[in-house]
């Protein structure tokens, strides 16, 4: 099949996108080889031309059928690459809200960060006895075959989980052994399955904590093996730990915690039985608020503690041993709040001896104060010939006590694990077991360490494993279905590893540059430039001097070497272990012996701590003491070697977005983690091979459609796909067949559905064209007959329908004329006689309405005479009282004025004078003013006087009219006049008390015109 037909019009294909990853677009026209672009159609309908690389003619990914998206198993998709595998999972993510999908073996789990009802007891059942393929993909689809291998075959299996923080991995693994509880049950009466499930409650305390990507993020790895009789029943358990963060026991990053015992611990302080313990809220304590908020939304630390306490209840811990394990755990708490004091010198410090913290340290530790205090401020060093007590500066001594801390814990975490390990265990014999693995997935950060470099290590190591397995998957099934095959090239990243653990690699030099006495740093950055600089898998960063670059099989990380010699010694001070060694108690003397030292948490950084499957000897001197970096080497040796012993099953998990929304899936973040997990790894070296995969019946009821009609009279269903195969696909090498099933290489099955298309398509066409023009002439004939007959109906029906109605015409003038006349006539005679009444009524009314009228007006023009006039009077006065008192106002004034000046001239002869003249001026002035005044109070009077006696007249004349209209009109309206009447008369008495009104402020203002 050559490029251009795959490449042909309508073709959908994916492009890379910055935002999504990847985006689908249609071929707008079909592709000729040796064209330098291609015309697409993205799903918005926008046109854009996307360019090809002439000399790699590097085609963009093509796209599945649509009858493929959405499938449970992403190598049974046609086209196998990364857009492919990116969009089958977001499609069923989102549409479908499917969490889990195959990937061959892999089981890819996305979190959803929501509850889903998908894991009841009814859920548990409907997958127990299932083959895998049967149901829907599930966590417990995988503990299903796990379990049914183990007893089929009679092999230990494992079950790995693995994934970002917050992707779900310790879920998983929960889920994982609820199920294996649940379908086994128990071979006795110790209810093992119940002490397995109580495990969880106790690990999370002691070694989960919220980080700013997960609250309850597991800080450590566990493999958990879950033995079998031969019966295939629970009979016990088995815990090793890996990877303990210690460096979280004394630092905490912003929005984060720390171990949550700690928190539940504070929480339950005020119950009685932990009063010893001197506890207060989490906030007073250094160890637990360096990162800000000490709580968790959603979560109860005091009601987790008393979970803690049932778990610890259940797998046997005594009470007094709890007690114990919290003043310890109490004990970590007040160290962190011990008061160091700087000396003058700068090179020596001490230790108040009534630092209270450092007193209930040593007693809930049952050790010597005095001697803890001593040799947290001193170290001892040890000659050939002398022994000698150093002073430490307050910076050594933070971290010696730091180190002390991490110390106790990574002991204590190592007990506990121990105990469940001895609750667990069982004297009957064990036949097989089944191991989960909930283990760090590979991290890259902006400042990567000593931590990061150790996880990214064991990643390597499990992915080497992980292709092997895959790898020979892949053999086996060409091998049972005779298939011939060639050796499949997949990624080997053996070259990585032995760059870390082979002789003179990156961990045998740390250890050498560990035993120099003044080794730093920075000079084992050169070696490692000088040894390794020819490395495909080392590289040396442009800017730095102290960094190196290790190419890991998911991506490229950038190491920090400062501090890595200090967490690969992770030194603890002898003098202070034997200390604790010497306490008065039990447990917290067993925690420090020898013995101990190196037993189940063997440490492996400030960050790390592994617990090996085999104790290491035991170191005979602190200069002999296995440095971290081989202490981790040997246990992921070991871990190694236990699962290469067992059938692997892989979960990986996927965190779908940083802000742990629900159901909200980010491509840029899936992508990653997709590329880091192996999951595009598999796919790859499924696409290597036959990926697609078709059973003979399925494929020929698929394909049918493409086999020629004679060939289908054959009955061997085997051979006639055969035939078919060999006709449609001339390329011999692009498909198998196989015992049971074909075998197809990446896109034959696509270019298959897209011949099957274009054959239903054609016959369609076809069919659409015969039927559509069967049905119009059908349609014809109906048509026309139909509209014969109804033109005949008509037809009669009109003609009928005329000649009634032309007789109904004839005898509806005739009565219409008789009716009419009739009805006019008797119209006439009702409207004349109404009329003659009308206007009787209406005449009377109308001369009624002119007499009121009359009346009314008549006497509006009289009360508007005296309104007006009491208006005009009113206004005149008090415009004139306004006048008066501005008048006033502006002569007093002026007088103060005058007098003011009448004063300075008063002394003078001449002013005596003219005061003389001006007092006759204004006597005379006054005199003329009076008579003015005089003369208009007379007129004034005159004027009232005659309003008086013409309203006088005008009443009179009313009472007469008033008289004459009750003769004439009866009593009927005498109530009305009477109410006029007495209207009148109020103004009149009004009009009264106005008139004395005006004469009495005539009578003031004449008097006061006399006083001045």
């Amino acid at each position: 099949m050559s490029v251009s037909e795959l490449y042909s019009q309508y073709t959908r294909v994916w492009i890379p996108d910055p935002d999504e990853v990847w985006r689908s677009a249609e071929l707008t026209k079909d592709y000729k080889e040796g064209e330098k672009s291609l015309q697409l159609r993205l799903e918005d309908e926008t046109i854009r031309e996307y360019p090809i690389d002439v000399q790699s003619n590097q085609l963009p990914f093509l796209r599945n059928p649509d009858i493929l998206v959405g499938e449970n198993d992403l190598t049974a998709l046609s086209y196998l690459h990364e857009p492919a595998v990116l969009h089958n999972l977001k499609v069923r993510f989102l549409e479908s809200n499917h969490i889990y999908t195959y990937c061959g073996i892999v089981l890819v789990a996305i979190n959803p960060y929501e509850q889903l009802p998908i894991y009841g007891q009814d859920v548990i059942y409907a997958y127990s006895g299932q083959n895998m393929g049967d149901m829907d993909p599930h966590i417990f689809a995988v503990a299903e075959e796990a379990y049914k291998q183990m007893a089929r075959e009679e092999k230990n299996q494992s079950i790995i989980v693995s994934g970002e923080s917050g992707a779900g991995k310790t879920v998983s693994a929960k889920y994982a052994m609820r199920y294996f509880a649940t379908v086994s049950g128990s071979a006795s009466d110790t209810n093992i399955e119940e002490k397995v499930l109580a495990s969880s409650p106790i690990m999370e305390a002691i070694g989960n904590a919220k980080t700013t990507r997960n609250d309850n993020s597991s800080r450590f790895g566990k493999y958990i093996q879950i033995g079998f009789d031969k019966r295939f029943r629970i009979i016990g358990a088995n815990m090793r730990t890996y990877l303990l963060e210690k460096s979280r026991v004394v630092f905490q990053a912003d929005d984060e915690r720390n171990y949550h015992i700690f928190y539940q611990l504070c929480a339950a302080a005020s119950l009685p039985e932990f009063k010893e313990l001197a506890l207060t809220c989490a906030e007073d304590f250094f160890y637990t608020s360096q990162g800000g908020d000490t709580s968790i939304e959603g979560v109860d630390d005091a009601e987790d503690f008393e979970k803690t306490r049932q778990a610890f209840t259940l797998l046997g811990v005594r009470e007094s041993h709890q007690i114990n394990i919290f003043k310890i755990i109490a004990s970590i708490l007040h160290l962190g709040n011990v008061e160091i004091q700087a000396e003058r010198d700068g090179e020596s410090c001490s230790i108040s001896p009534e630092d209270e913290h450092l007193s209930n340290f040593c007693q809930l530790l049952g050790v010597e104060e005095s001697q803890m205090q001593h040799w947290l401020c001193h170290r001892k060093l040890v000659t050939t010939s002398e022994t000698y007590i150093k002073t430490m500066s307050l910076q050594q001594v933070v971290n010696a006590r730091n180190a002390l801390a991490k110390h106790i814990y990574a002991q204590l975490f190592g007990w506990i694990v121990g105990h469940i390990n001895k609750a667990l265990h069982t004297p009957l014999k064990q036949h097989s077991f089944i191991g989960v693995l909930d283990i760090y997935g590979f991290e890259t950060f902006d400042v990567n360490s000593f931590e990061q470099f150790c996880i990214n290590y064991a990643n390597e190591k499990l992915q080497q494993q992980f292709n092997l397995h895959v790898f020979k998957l892949e053999q086996e099934e060409y091998m049972k279905e005779q298939i011939p095959w060639t050796l499949i090239d997949f990624y080997d990243n053996q070259p990585c590893i032995d760059l870390i653990e082979a002789k003179l690699g990156i961990l045998d030099l740390l250890d050498e540059e560990c035993k120099v006495p003044k080794g730093t740093d920075q000079n084992w950055a050169q070696k490692l430039y000088d040894r390794h600089s020819g490395s495909q898998h080392f590289q040396k960063p442009r800017m730095s001097n102290t960094a190196f670059i290790v190419v890991h099989f998911a991506d490229k990380v950038e190491y920090l070497s400062d501090s890595f010699l200090e967490k690969n010694r992770d030194t603890v001070y002898e003098e202070q272990i034997n200390i604790l060694k010497a306490s008065k108690f039990p447990l917290v003397a067993d925690l420090f012996h020898d013995g101990t030292d190196s037993a189940p948490a063997a440490t492996t950084s400030s960050k790390i701590s592994v617990r090996s499957a085999r104790p290491p000897l035991k170191a005979s001197n602190k200069e002999h003491k296995k440095t971290v970096g081989h202490q981790f080497r040997t246990s992921l040796h070991l871990l190694m070697e236990t699962l290469n012993t067992t059938t692997p099953h892989y979960v990986r998990c996927i965190k779908p977005n940083d802000e742990k929304l629900p159901f909200r899936f980010d491509p840029k973040r899936a992508v990653q983690q997709l590329r880091a997990c192996g999951v595009l790894e598999t796919i790859r070296i499924s696409a290597a091979g036959y990926p697609s995969r078709w059973a003979y019946h399925d494929f020929y009821n698929r394909y049918r459609v493409l086999v020629k009609k004679k060939e289908l009279a054959n009955t061997d269903k085997k051979a006639i796909c055969k035939s078919v195969l060999e006709s449609l696909i001339k390329d011999p090498d692009k498909f198998q067949f196989g015992r049971t099933k074909i075998f197809f290489r990446a896109g034959q099955v696509a270019y298959l559905e897209k011949l099957r298309a274009d054959k239903f398509r054609a016959a369609t066409i076809m069919i659409q064209k015969t039927v559509r023009g069967w049905l119009q002439k059908v349609k014809y004939r109906r048509l026309k007959a139909a509209t014969l007959t109804l033109q005949r109906y008509c037809r009669g029906h009109l003609a009928r329908r005329l000649a009634e109605h032309l007789r109904r015409t004839r005898a509806a003038v005739v009565l219409q004329k008789q009716y009419r006349m009739r009805r006019a006539h008797q119209a006439y005679q009702r409207v004349r006689r109404a009329t003659v009444v009308i206007q009787a009524f209406a005449r009377g009314m109308f001369a009624r309405r002119i007499y009121h009228q009359v009346l009314r007006e008549h006497k509006a023009t009289i009360i508007q005479k005296h309104v007006r006039s009491w208006m005009a009077r009113r206004c005149f006065q008090r415009l004139r009282g306004a006048a008066i008192v501005i008048q006033c106002g502006f002569r007093r004034l002026k007088a103060k004025q005058e007098l003011k000046a009448l004063k300075i001239e008063a002394r003078s002869a001449e002013h005596l004078k003219r005061l003389n003249v001006g007092m006759e001026n204004k006597v005379v002035q006054l005199q003329r003013k009076i008579d003015d005044q005089n003369k208009e109070f007379k007129m004034l009077s005159e004027q009232l006087s005659a309003i008086t006696s013409t309203h006088a007249t005008e009443v009179e004349k009313l009472k007469e009219e008033l008289a004459c209209y009750q003769q004439s009109q009866g009593g009927d309206s005498s109530p009305q006049l009477q109410e006029e009447v007495e209207s009148l008369r109020t103004e009149l008495q009004r009009a009264h008390s106005e008139r004395k009104v005006l004469e009495d402020a005539h009578t003031r203002e004449k008097d006061e015109l006399r006083k001045m």
